[in-house]
Order: structure tokens, then C-alpha cells, then sequence
């Protein structure tokens, strides 16, 4: 019996290896489409030494709270192209860990958060999904 070397006909193609997929695409400042959100309100994604870098700013009582940097993996749109199309990450603040599942479409960043609580505080996970637009400001 052969091994299958693909669950789906656009996992099955002829080409070379890709060896690096390139994040330029996802690279930028971008803000929530929703300036009521009481989540996310910005998102800094870079590339230092060749990984995807992301500085997540929440919304808090008084101004936006920097989760900080962390590492993503980056994802394309399929098998043959090497063009940054997504990204994952996980934050994990000990009491709580928020996983993130992005992708480009039409020119915003959807981001699927789930977010898990850790400790006994009994609040129940959940997820949410929301839209970031590139800007040119700088935060």
C-alpha cells in the first residue's frame, strides 16, 4: 500500500520546494476596523532574523496595554507560493493564553482570537474575529 503524500488535490502539486515563505505582506501597523473594540486595538508586526514579530497593543482602562513581542508562524495561501498570506501566535500570560489565527483578505488582516483561561476564575473561554487596516502611523 502507498503512503498518500496529500489530504486534498491543492496539497498535490509539481513544483520546487519552497524554502522560505516572505512575511513583507503582512509587515506594518495595523489598527482595528472597530473603534469601539474592547480587545485589540493595534497590531505592529515586523520580521527581526528572519521571524515574524508581533507587538499586540489591548485596549485598557487607561490607554492601550502592550502585551509585548512574540514570535508567529508564518503561513502562505498555498503549497507553491512563497508569498506571506497568514500568520499564527500564541500569548501566554500565565493565567490565560490568547491564540491568534490571521490572514489577508482584501487588503485587511482578519484575526481569530481564542482565548483561554488558565487559573479558577471560572470565566469561560471564547473566541472572537476582527479586522485590522494597515496605517501609516507609527505606535
Amino acid at each position: 500500500m502507498s503512503k498518500t503524500q496529500y489530504a486534498q488535490l491543492s496539497d498535490h502539486i509539481e513544483v520546487d520546494p519552497i524554502t522560505h515563505i516572505d512575511p513583507k505582506s503582512l509587515l506594518g501597523h495595523w489598527i482595528n476596523s472597530n473603534p469601539y473594540t474592547n480587545s485589540i486595538a493595534r497590531i505592529n508586526i515586523t520580521e527581526a532574523n528572519g521571524k515574524l514579530q508581533l507587538q499586540v497593543f489591548a485596549v485598557g482602562p487607561d490607554g492601550p496595554i502592550d502585551w509585548g513581542t512574540a514570535t508567529a508562524d508564518v503561513f502562505s495561501s498555498n503549497p507553491a507560493s512563497s508569498t506571506g498570506a497568514g500568520f499564527t501566535c500564541i500569548y501566554d500570560f500565565g493565567f490565560a493564553e490568547a491564540r491568534f489565527q490571521a490572514m489577508i483578505m482584501k487588503g485587511l488582516l482578519v484575526l481569530a482570537q481564542f482565548h483561554t483561561f488558565k487559573d479558577d476564575s471560572n470565566r469561560a473561554n471564547y473566541f472572537l474575529r476582527e479586522y485590522y487596516s494597515m496605517t501609516q502611523e507609527h505606535f
